[in-house]
């Protein structure tokens, strides 16, 4: 086993050589934490099979089972061991990521690995680290916000297990995921969050869609799902009009209050929108009450930003799942700038 690992490591390795000391011991970080994941996993198979496991564990195991296996069969994702296993970790989240921009910002400081790319954030597997790591930020003058995170993907460097963290959501919940997850093992391009995050977000809601008709089960509710978009769409014009007062040109003190102004507005049109049309259902109450900067309205966009282009360019294949990866390989291969071109004319109303 560990000489397995010790292969995959060498990438990171050779960029260790040539980092500094702060970056070394963060690295040191990941490993020593992604090792521990490692160790905690058993083949799901072997739990079902112990007569002493907790009955509810071995329910929900037994349903994901039936998913990951629908998951390759049907969706024509890989078929590896990853969510063939389980890791009890024995904590809420397996890493918090930390987000940081600049006070008039909406850029993102960027993190770049040897395999992911560059993403807008970093994880910790320590929530104390990742509260260090926001606090020297926020010394910086930066905006920080952190999230603890219940699942992710090795990209298949690994066999991913189902983690506890996992188990804390409803059936279907815990399904999607799964099936977004091995969307990015499918296909990955680094250095573009909004393509990969989208394609994984289509392949999870289309999957999850073919899972509950062939199970017999009901849609998903549509009525959270329009108030998920209506939230978003309220977050994304809110970071409209700051990305507007900040290429503005004023000076700073006024920046800092029309910021503020800004944030006061989108908690005021929540609570509109909340009361008029959701009967008062405060789904996002906890949200939008806590402290609020530019680093948390960051990941809105990213997850749903090219879904209707990848809805479009599924069908037009007919709904066939392999024909439709072959195009998304296509598309991921063409130059940043051409590839959101391409997604721009496959979007609805190009």
């Amino acid at each position: 086993m560990f000489d397995a690992l010790l292969w995959r490591w060498v990438p990171l390795a050779a960029t260790l050589l040539l980092s500094g000391c702060s970056t070394l011991d963060y690295y040191s970080h990941l490993a020593g934490g992604q090792l521990q994941l490692l160790h905690a996993r058993e083949p799901i198979a072997e739990l079902l099979d112990e007569p002493t496991a907790d009955p509810r564990l071995k329910q929900r195991l037994a349903m994901a089972q039936q998913a990951r296996d629908f998951a390759s069969s049907q969706l024509s994702l890989p078929n590896n061991r990853s969510y063939r296993l389980y890791a009890d970790i024995q904590r809420p989240f397996v890493v918090w990521n930390v987000f940081a921009t600049a006070e008039f910002s909406l850029a993102p400081q960027l993190h770049c690995f040897p395999i992911a790319g560059c993403v807008a954030y970093r994880g910790f597997y320590s929530l104390g680290r990742a509260r260090g790591a926001a606090a020297l930020l926020k010394q910086q003058g930066l905006d920080t916000y952190m999230g603890g995170v219940e699942a992710y993907s090795t990209l298949g460097w690994f066999d991913d297990p189902i983690l506890n963290t996992m188990l804390r959501w409803s059936d279907e919940r815990l399904v999607a995921v799964i099936f977004h997850e091995l969307a990015h093992q499918q296909f990955y391009v680094a250095d573009d969050t909004a393509f990969n995050e989208s394609f994984a977000s289509f392949v999870e809601h289309e999957g999850l869609r073919q899972w509950q008709a062939k199970q017999g089960l009901p849609a998903s509710d549509p009525q959270g799902e329009q108030q998920r978009e209506q939230f978003s769409a309220l977050v994304l014009a809110s970071r409209a009009r700051l990305q507007q007062l900040y290429d503005s040109g004023l000076p700073p003190a006024q920046m800092r209050i029309g910021k503020q102004a800004e944030l006061a507005r989108l908690r005021s049109e929540y609570r509109t929108l909340r009361d008029r049309e959701w009967a008062g259902q405060g789904r996002y109450d906890d949200w939008i009450n806590a402290p609020m900067n530019n680093a948390k309205l960051l990941p809105f966009g990213l997850y749903d930003q090219w879904v209707p282009a990848f809805a479009a360019l599924f069908a037009q294949v007919g709904g066939n799942w392999p024909t439709f990866y072959q195009r998304v390989a296509a598309l991921g291969k063409l130059p940043e700038t051409e590839r959101q071109q391409a997604l721009q004319e496959l979007s609805p109303g190009a």
